[in-house]
């Protein structure tokens, strides 16, 4: 039936309760024995009276709601139509009764208020009971049995998504809440069956094959301790989305997801403020490096929210370039983009860039960052994580660039490989340039992003996918993690507080085991861990560390405005050295091969030492750099 057809019946139902409320609160009035003048009023009256009723109510928009899902807020407007109603139906009586013997007594009309919310409400409710009672419950029977978590607004509204659109494949059994005030109530029919410590004898006892955890405003330690009692039994577990995108009041099963690890890292999400990291940003021209990247294109997506005059992306890897520019242009119409593949090493070509587009903002995220690959290609890591940001640090300095941002790791401190090494030096010149001119250069330093190209996440769910089994280095091997979406919401956050050579260091919570993650991921994944994947160790790879630092025992940190940053007290480097070896690297260019690579970073990175280079060569050869 059409929406039209059901609003015409659903006032012809109407005209009948109004006409009932009348006839009733007469009969009332009189005890029964109504006078027929009395009833010759009623005649006279009716039909402007049943017109004003249902003009009222349309006027309302009683007819423009979903009636089975009828709530507080429905009974609200049922109530203000039907307050309006008499009101105009008073007056309507004076007007028509004027002069003529036509009487009403007034306790009728305070009798066809209360008789009327009672009929028009009572038809609403009715249905909606009727439905619930009868028709769903007689679907629900046999569906997937689901315990949801939490038995609040939210845990309400997916109860009542359930019941109303998929009701033949799930059906709630129960509610887990740990409110003393709520054991053994019901919600929506729905019992109460305990608190979070009783889920796994409640699952046992209900076959319960999925749990939803409905609790979008609860921290994520809570969501993380919940998910580990979840985890004790077989059953499938997801979880609602933040509060904030339930805001309006509305929740559909599409939302519900998976549970997924940085739900699990017990750390409440990032807040930046906006305000100010819209001062820097709006109306300026941004450039990033390495756009194409995880890290790169994460920060394209938040910049590309606070209005840049343009947008500037490099990389030199043109299928991951293509794949954002295409994102982004289809999200951000309006935005202005210039897409360059060019290599960060290349000086004319970055500067012409540069000199074309004037940057006012640069984020420098280019980089080679894989451990391993990096050990058997130093000469690599040194040409593209210093040479390259040595180029870039020249250029702003000499085109008087505002800030420039670089993305270092928790691997330069202490580092133990190329790669780290690379970065350590790459934060040096980043620190020298800052002395050479008054652009405000900056260091963000941070650990693993979780689902970064090459993290251990990506790598896992492969390894899951094909059965196992899943390979961890060592069992006490321990990383920091960080959401690319929170670590980059932190890094311009940085850049909005620079006043030029700080090297920032982010929160980054506590350290995860990443045997831990790994045995959480075949959880999560619906398997047992050892029983059904097996975790096998390999042994830690050329470079690597047990765990990881974010700074010095000789840096040390301060705090900043943030909670979340910390600006490093600065470790000394010497300048004459360090500007004596990028003389030498410049001249070297691309020449330079491995061997001169590493002894090069021996010699800038105070500890560090690469076995395999320097027992060979000796320690320190600068003859042959």
């Amino acid at each position: 039936m059409s929406r039209r057809k059901k609003a015409l019946l659903l006032a012809a139902f109407d005209a009948v309760l109004v006409n009932m409320a009348f006839i009733c609160g007469l009969l009332i009035r009189f005890e029964g024995i109504v006078p027929k003048e009395f009833f010759a009023a009623y005649s006279k009256l009716a039909f402007p009276f049943t017109a004003v009723w249902l003009l009222t109510f349309y006027v309302f928009r009683l007819y423009h709601r979903l009636w089975k899902y009828a709530s507080i807020g429905e009974l609200t407007a049922i109530i203000g139509a039907v307050s309006v109603g008499t009101l105009a139906n008073i007056a309507l009586t004076y007007f028509i009764t004027v002069g003529t013997d036509v009487v009403v007594p007034r306790s009728v009309f305070v009798l066809l208020w209360i008789l009327n919310t009672v009929f028009i409400g009572g038809s609403r409710l009715g249905w909606r009971i009727f439905r619930d009672s009868f028709i769903v419950k007689r679907r629900i029977n046999g569906g997937l049995p689901v315990l949801i978590v939490g038995a609040g607004d939210a845990g309400a509204m997916v109860a009542r998504e359930i019941r109303n659109h998929y009701a033949p494949q799930f059906n709630p059994v129960g509610f887990i809440d740990d409110a003393p005030e709520k054991q053994g109530l019901k919600l929506l029919d729905i019992p109460v069956l305990g608190t979070r410590k009783d889920i796994p004898h409640i699952v046992e006892e209900y076959a319960v094959q999925q749990i939803i955890i409905a609790i979008p405003s609860a921290p994520r330690k809570e969501i993380k301790k919940i998910v580990e009692i979840c985890q004790e039994t077989k059953a499938k577990v997801k979880i609602l989305p933040g509060v904030y995108d339930l805001i309006d009041g509305k929740v559909s099963l599409k939302q519900i997801r998976d549970v997924e690890v940085e739900d699990l890292l017990g750390r409440d999400p990032v807040s930046v403020n906006l305000e100010e990291i819209a001062g820097y940003l709006k109306g300026r021209v941004v450039a990033v490096t390495g756009a194409g990247g995880s890290i790169g294109s994460e920060l394209c997506r938040q910049i590309a929210r606070f209005e840049p005059r343009e947008l500037i992306l490099l990389d030199i890897y043109e299928n991951s370039l293509y794949d954002v520019q295409l994102e982004l242009e289809y999200k951000y119409k309006n935005l202005k983009l210039q897409v360059n593949v060019a290599d960060i090493k290349d000086k004319p070509a970055v500067e012409k860039i540069f000199k074309n587009s004037r940057p006012d903002v640069v984020f420098h995220a280019a980089a080679h960052k894989h451990v391993p690959l990096m050990e058997n290609n130093p000469a690599e890591a040194v040409k593209n994580n210093i040479i390259g940001t040595k180029v870039l640090a020249e250029l702003a300095g000499s085109l008087g660039i505002k800030i420039f941002v670089f993305i270092s790791t928790d691997k330069a401190v202490n580092p133990t490989s190329v790669m780290g090494a690379s970065k350590r030096v790459a934060e040096m010149v980043v620190q020298h340039y800052n002395t050479l001119s008054s652009t405000k250069f900056a260091v963000v330093r941070f650990g693993n992003v979780l689902a970064s190209k090459g993290s251990v996440i990506p790598i896992f769910k492969q390894q899951i996918a094909r059965g196992g089994p899943v390979t961890v280095t060592h069992p006490e091997m321990t990383r920091y993690f960080m959401t690319i979406s929170e670590a980059v919401q932190l890094v311009i956050q940085a850049g909005a507080m620079a006043k030029g050579g700080e090297i920032f260091v982010l929160d980054m919570g506590e350290p995860v085991k990443i045997v831990d993650l790994a045995r959480t991921l075949i959880k999560l994944s619906g398997f047992e861990p050892e029983k059904d994947i097996e975790i096998i160790y390999t042994g830690i790879r050329p470079g690597e560390k047990l765990y990881e630092e974010i700074l010095t025992k000789q840096e040390g940190i301060a705090a900043t405005r943030h909670e979340r940053i910390f600006v490093s007290k600065l470790e000394g480097y010497d300048a004459g050295l360090l500007e004596t070896y990028l003389v030498r690297l410049a001249k070297k260019g691309s020449m330079i091969d491995d061997e001169e690579a590493v002894m090069m970073l021996e010699v800038l990175v105070p500890g560090y030492r690469k076995f395999s280079y320097s027992n060979q060569y000796g320690y320190l050869n600068m003859g042959k750099f």
